[in-house]
């Protein structure tokens, strides 16, 4: 594919028909099917390997994309405290220790919806689908991550003028379109994961913040009516 055509097709139009439909499935599914606004969780069938798994991916993606996000808000100022070397390197390997627990994370989830057989029986294909697009973006990102370095910096000044240029309807390719293609599929990645957002348990995040991550542990007592008498 000309690369002209493949930077218009995936930086210009991918962009936005993700967030097209993250916004209208979104509303749809909301308005048409508010039960299955939930996370699902299957937590009541297993909890042992479902918190080794949730725990670690919550805490990583969470910092990993509140870097994401305060990049695209104060650029400047992220490019301001990287220009310290120091600081620069305490936050590349901050950032790198969140993207390794994330994939940790995200891998025990996935052999434990394969292994467990309760837990398989309940996974949908679009649970696999989701799976795969954030198995593909942490590998992609730990990979910038270690082939092109000190991204905290050039995110700010690089893809954040590109993330501003598609918000305002005017897509700027220059500095996106001579990117690394590691960097581009990470890009390409993260607008597909927007896309399919809607169709999968993730959509919980929209409707209900909860305190998951700090909340005391949780006691469960099942309640079973007492055998007859006589038997």
């Amino acid at each position: 594919m000309n690369n002209t055509y493949f930077n218009a097709l995936f930086f210009i139009g991918l962009p936005y028909v993700s967030v097209f439909t993250f916004f209208l499935m979104t509303i749809v599914r909301y308005r048409t099917h508010g039960f299955t606004y939930s996370s699902l969780s299957s937590q009541f069938l297993e909890n042992r390997q479902h918190f080794w798994a949730l725990m670690p991916f919550h805490y990583g993606i969470l910092t990993v994309l509140g870097m994401h996000i305060l990049a695209f808000l104060v650029p400047r100022q992220v490019a301001w405290w990287s220009s310290v070397p120091l600081r620069l390197w305490i936050m590349e390997i901050g950032m790198l220790a969140a993207g390794l627990l994330t994939l940790v994370g995200l891998v025990a989830a996935m052999v434990r919806r394969r292994a467990n057989h309760k837990i398989a029986v309940v996974t949908t294909a679009s649970d696999w689908v989701i799976l795969a697009l954030l198995l593909i973006q942490v590998l992609t990102g730990l990979g910038v991550a270690m082939m092109h370095p000190w991204g905290s910096s050039w995110f700010a000044l690089a893809v954040t003028p590109y993330l501003y240029s598609v918000a305002t309807l005017n897509p700027n390719l220059a500095v996106v379109s001579v990117m690394p293609w590691m960097v581009k599929w990470h890009v390409i990645n993260a607008f597909l994961v927007i896309g399919f957002f809607p169709f999968t348990r993730l959509v919980h995040i929209l409707v209900a913040p909860n305190p998951y991550l700090w909340r005391r542990p949780q006691v469960v007592r099942w309640y079973r009516r007492p055998a007859a008498a006589g038997r």
